[in-house]
C-alpha cells in the first residue's frame, strides 16, 4: 500500500530451525523516486505493524551483523535464579517503555510455554534398579515418537513412520504416569508405572534460553526511532539505573551500543596518536617545540564549527563524524602553516618585527587559503548533501568536514597570528632573562 515499496520478498522459518518465526525484505524503490525516506517509512510502517494479531513485528536495517536491534540491555545471572531474572526484565522493560525514541521495544525470550516436570524419587528408583537415562529412554519414545519402519502411500513415494503417544496422552498427566518402565527382576523382566518412582506436574517454563559468557542471560531489545541513538540509550541507562538491581544480576550493554563505545575508543586513540605523530613531524621540519604548539591551535578551532554544523543540520556525531574530525586534522593545520611558515620566513630574510612579519603572512597567503578551502568545501558538498544512494549514511561526515573547514579557516587567520605573536614574546623575554 505504500508507494515507496518497489516489492517484498518473506521467509518463514530460519536458519537455526525456528518454525514460529519469520522476516520480510522490503525493497524500497530508488531515492530519487520517492518522497519519504527510509526512517520516514519505518515510523509509518511500526503502527500499522502493531495492529496486527498474532504477531510481534519490528523493522530492523539488514546488517552484517544479522537482524539485531540496535540497543541489547544484557541482564546476566550469576546467582539470582531465572525467575528473578525474569522478573527483573520485565521491569527493566516497563523502564524503557518510558523513553521517548525507543521503539520495537521486547525481551529476547519467546515467553513461557507449557511443560510437564517429572520428579524422579531417585533413592527408590536406586533401589528397584532404574536409573534417570531408563527414564528419559522411556519418555523419550512417547513425546519425540521412535521409528518403526517404512510404508508405500498409494502414490508410491516411501515415507517413514513414527509411533509415539497421542496428542492428548502427551498432556494427560494421569496417561503419562501409566507410562510403563522396564525392569529386571530374578523372575524376569518386567514393567511399573512411572507413578510408582516419581510424580509428573504441570508447570510452565520458557521456550528458548539464552546463554552469555556462561551466564543466563535475558536481553531487553528495542530499536531507536525520531532521535540519535547515543540519547535513547543514555535516558534508557537513566531510567534502568533508578532500579533496584537484585543481587546476583549483571548488567551489560550490547548491540549497537556495545559497538559503538568500541569503536568509539578506537576512533579517540586514533585522534591521540595522530594529533602526537602530527607534532613531532612539525617539530622535526620547524626546530622548536613551540612553533607547532601555535599550528595545532587550529585542531580545537575546526571542532567548533564540526558541533555547530551538526546542531544545525540535525545530525548527530556518529562513526562517520568522527572520521570527518580525523580527516579534519591533516586538514587545517594546513591554513596554520602556510601562515607561521611565512612569518618565519619573512622574519629570517626581512629582518622585520614579529607583528609585520604576521601581518605580511595573512596579507600573502590569504589567497592559497581562502582557493583551498572553497575547493575542499566544493568537493565535500556532495557528501553533505546526500545525494546518491546510501547517501545520507555518509553524509554527516561531509557535514562535519564543512563546518569544521569554514570555523577553522575563519578563527586561524584571527586566533593563530595572536596566539603565535604571544608565545613568540614570551620566547624572546625567555632568552633574554637566560643570557642576562
Amino acid at each position: 500500500s505504500h508507494p515507496e515499496v518497489d516489492y517484498t520478498y518473506s521467509t518463514v522459518g530460519s536458519a537455526a530451525g525456528e518454525i514460529d518465526s519469520g522476516s520480510m525484505y522490503v525493497r524500497l524503490v530508488p531515492k530519487g523516486k520517492r518522497h519519504a525516506s527510509q526512517e520516514t517509512l519505518s515510523q509509518e510502517i511500526r503502527p500499522e505493524l502493531s495492529r496486527l494479531g498474532g504477531v510481534t513485528a519490528y523493522v530492523f536495517e539488514p546488517s552484517p551483523a544479522g537482524n539485531r536491534k540496535q540497543i541489547q540491555i544484557k541482564l546476566r545471572d550469576e546467582g539470582a535464579g531465572y525467575e528473578t531474572l525474569g522478573r527483573f526484565a520485565d521491569q527493566v522493560m516497563g523502564a524503557v517503555r518510558q523513553v521517548h525514541g525507543a521503539a520495537d521495544i521486547g525481551l529476547s525470550t519467546k515467553g513461557d510455554r507449557p511443560e510437564l516436570e517429572v520428579d524422579l524419587n531417585r533413592p527408590l528408583a536406586s533401589t528397584m534398579g532404574i536409573s534417570v537415562s531408563d527414564v528419559a529412554a522411556s519418555l523419550r519414545p512417547a513425546f519425540a515418537g521412535l521409528h518403526v519402519g517404512d510404508w508405500v502411500d498409494p502414490t508410491g513415494r516411501t515415507r517413514d513412520v513414527t509411533v509415539r503417544f497421542a496428542p492428548e496422552a502427551r498432556t494427560n498427566i494421569t496417561d503419562i504416569q501409566q507410562l510403563p518402565l522396564l525392569l529386571s527382576s530374578q523372575r524376569g523382566p518386567t514393567t511399573v508405572p512411572l507413578s510408582a518412582i516419581a510424580s509428573v506436574t504441570t508447570t510452565s517454563g520458557p521456550a528458548a534460553v539464552e546463554h552469555f559468557g556462561r551466564d543466563e542471560v535475558i536481553s531487553v531489545e528495542a530499536n531507536v526511532e525520531g532521535r540519535s541513538l547515543s540519547e535513547v540509550s543514555r535516558d534508557i541507562n537513566a531510567r534502568v539505573g533508578q532500579l533496584a538491581i537484585p543481587p546476583g544480576i549483571r548488567i551489560t550493554q550490547g548491540g549497537e551500543v556495545s559497538d559503538q563505545a568500541e569503536v568509539y575508543g578506537d576512533i579517540i586513540g586514533a585522534m591521540g596518536l595522530a594529533v602526537l605523530l602530527m607534532y613531532l613531524i612539525l617539530v622535526v621540519q620547524f626546530g622548536s617545540f613551540l612553533d607547532p604548539l601555535t599550528i595545532m591551535i587550529a585542531l580545537p578551532l575546526s571542532l567548533i564549527g564540526v558541533v555547530l554544523a551538526l546542531m544545525i543540520t540535525g545530525e548527530s556525531l556518529n562513526i562517520l563524524s568522527m572520521i570527518g574530525v580525523i580527516l579534519l586534522m591533516g586538514i587545517v593545520t594546513k591554513n596554520s602553516i602556510l601562515l607561521v611558515d611565512f612569518a618565519i620566513w619573512a622574519k629570517e630574510q626581512k629582518g622585520i618585527s614579529t607583528r609585520d612579519a604576521l601581518i605580511e603572512a595573512g596579507r600573502i597567503r590569504l589567497r592559497p587559503i581562502l582557493m583551498t578551502t572553497m575547493a575542499l568545501i566544493a568537493g565535500m558538498l556532495p557528501v553533505a548533501i546526500g545525494a546518491g544512494v546510501g547517501g545520507d549514511f555518509r553524509r554527516s561526515l561531509g557535514i562535519a568536514v564543512i563546518g569544521g573547514v569554514i570555523t577553522s579557516t575563519v578563527l586561524t587567520l584571527l586566533v593563530v597570528p595572536t596566539v603565535y605573536e604571544i608565545l613568540d614574546g614570551w620566547r624572546a623575554s625567555f632568552l633574554r632573562a637566560i643570557h642576562g
